[in-house]
């Protein structure tokens, strides 16, 4: 099956038909869970990357990273899954959405840098993280919050 014919049958399945209104307020529901797995995953993960990044040097950085990454997984979790059921309303005409197209690639430039990040560097408990951990870190954050960006323009196209 091609991506367009999928893209069909999920906006056709009852998934999408539950988003569109099937189920009522199903979709103002998961969109509200979205904006709080937006708020678990940037607001975690970007308090770490700001504290690699320089700011607030007196906050040990390992234990911030230990408590606030879990919280930014969940946050892509939700974001995930949440983020899905919103596509399934409207799946067909998103497909060929160049803004969310974007929003996937920042979002896989995102986790790829992350991933990479911690191979390099782990929890990093250096308080006074290498300049390529910084420069990650900044990459990081400039990526959640274009995706993010994108999101909400995505809602107004």
């Amino acid at each position: 099956m091609d991506l367009a014919a999928w893209a069909a049958a999920l906006e056709a399945s009852g998934l999408g038909d539950a988003m569109r209104g099937g189920v009522r307020n199903l979709y103002p529901v998961v969109n509200l869970a979205h904006v709080a797995g937006v708020i678990l995953l940037v607001g975690g993960i970007g308090v770490v990357d700001l504290r690699i990044m320089g700011y607030g040097k007196r906050i040990p950085l390992g234990p911030l990273s230990r408590m606030l990454t879990p919280l930014a997984i969940a946050g892509l979790l939700i974001q995930a899954i949440t983020g899905f059921m919103l596509y399934a309303a409207d799946a067909g005409p998103l497909l060929d959405s160049t803004v969310l197209r974007i929003k996937l690639a920042l979002i896989a430039v995102a986790l790829v840098n992350a991933l990479l990040f911690r191979r390099l560097f782990g929890d990093l408990e250096n308080e006074t993280p290498p300049h390529l951990a910084r420069t990650m870190a900044g990459l990081s954050l400039a990526c959640w919050l274009g995706a993010v960006g994108l999101g909400r323009w995505i809602a107004y196209l």
